[in-house]
C-alpha cells in the first residue's frame, strides 16, 4: 500500500464496474458507513477513506496550515482519485464532506458522475441579510471553547444533540465514541474549518447532478439550508427524510440507502 492510501487509510469493497466514494463528516471516520457500505458493495466498487486526523489515518501527515481550509481535504480526495485511477465516480458526502467533495467536483468534473449530499451546509452562520445557517457566531465560539476546555464533556454534550437518543440510543453512543476518539487539537481545527467556512459562492459552479438528503429535524442543518442549496445548486434534487438528527445513514440506513440507490440509477 502506498503513502496516499496509507495516509487516508483507503479501503475498497465490492467488484462493481461503477465506483462510489463515501466521505465521512466531522468527528467521524469511514466506520460511519458500516450500515450502508456492504449493500452498496453488492453492485458498486466502494471506496472508503479517513480524512487525515480521523480514524486510522496517518496522524503524522496532519499539517495545520494545509487543513485549515476545505481545500486541503479536497486535494487529498483528488489524490486518492488519481492514485486509484478513478473516473466518473459517484460521490456521497456527509455533512462538511458535501462541500469538500463539491470543491473537488468543480475542479475536476470529469472525475464525477453523480453526487449525493447528506445533511450538507454551505454556511453554518446566520446572517443579517436573512440567510439562515442555524448558528450565531457566539454559538460557534462557545463550541470551540468547550472543545478546548473539556473535550470529553464536549463530546457527551454534542452527541445527543446531533442524534436522537430517544429513538436510537446506540447511535448516540457510537457518535460520542467517534468524537472522543479524535485527537482534540485536530478535532477543534476541523470544527473551525467546518463551521466558519462559507461555500455559497461556489455553488453555481457545480455541474454534477446532485441529490440533497435533508433531515426534517436536524439541529446542525436547519431545513432552510437544504432549501437554499436546492435553489442555488444547478441540477439538484432535494429529498427530505422524516427523521431527527444529523446522521440518517446510521439512524435510518435503509431509507437513506433507498434514496441514494434510486438517484444513482436514474
Amino acid at each position: 500500500m502506498n503513502s496516499i492510501q496509507q495516509r487516508n487509510h483507503v479501503t475498497v469493497m465490492g467488484q462493481g464496474e461503477q465506483t462510489i466514494m463515501l466521505a465521512h463528516g466531522f468527528g467521524c471516520d469511514q466506520s460511519m458507513w458500516q450500515y450502508i457500505a456492504p449493500a452498496l458493495a453488492e453492485q458498486y466498487r466502494v471506496v472508503l477513506f479517513d480524512y487525515v486526523g480521523a480514524g486510522n489515518s496517518d496522524l503524522s501527515a496532519y499539517q495545520t496550515e494545509k487543513y485549515s481550509t476545505a481545500h486541503g481535504y479536497k486535494q487529498d480526495i483528488l489524490e486518492i482519485i488519481d492514485e486509484l485511477d478513478l473516473r466518473e465516480i459517484h460521490f456521497v458526502g456527509h455533512s462538511v464532506s458535501s462541500m469538500i467533495g463539491m470543491l473537488a467536483a468543480i475542479e475536476r468534473p470529469e472525475c464525477f458522475n453523480k453526487f449525493v449530499m447528506i445533511g450538507p451546509s454551505p454556511c453554518y452562520l446566520n446572517e443579517p441579510t436573512g440567510y439562515i445557517g442555524g448558528f450565531e457566531q457566539s454559538d460557534i465560539s462557545d463550541l470551540l471553547t468547550m472543545m478546548e476546555m473539556n473535550f470529553a464533556g464536549w463530546a457527551s454534550y454534542l452527541a445527543p444533540i446531533v442524534t436522537d437518543p430517544t429513538e436510537n440510543p446506540e447511535v448516540t453512543k457510537d457518535v460520542e465514541k467517534s468524537f472522543v476518539s479524535t485527537d482534540p487539537q485536530i478535532a477543534r481545527e476541523f470544527a473551525e474549518m467546518t463551521f466558519l467556512s462559507d461555500h455559497r459562492g461556489s455553488l453555481a459552479s457545480m455541474s454534477i447532478p446532485t441529490l440533497i438528503i435533508q433531515c426534517s429535524d436536524d439541529s446542525i442543518v436547519p431545513i432552510e439550508v437544504g432549501e437554499y442549496l436546492h435553489a442555488h445548486l444547478p441540477s439538484s434534487t432535494l429529498r427530505i427524510m422524516e427523521v431527527k438528527g444529523h446522521y440518517p445513514h446510521i439512524s435510518q440506513p435503509q431509507e437513506t440507502l433507498k434514496l441514494i440507490q434510486e438517484f444513482l440509477v436514474k
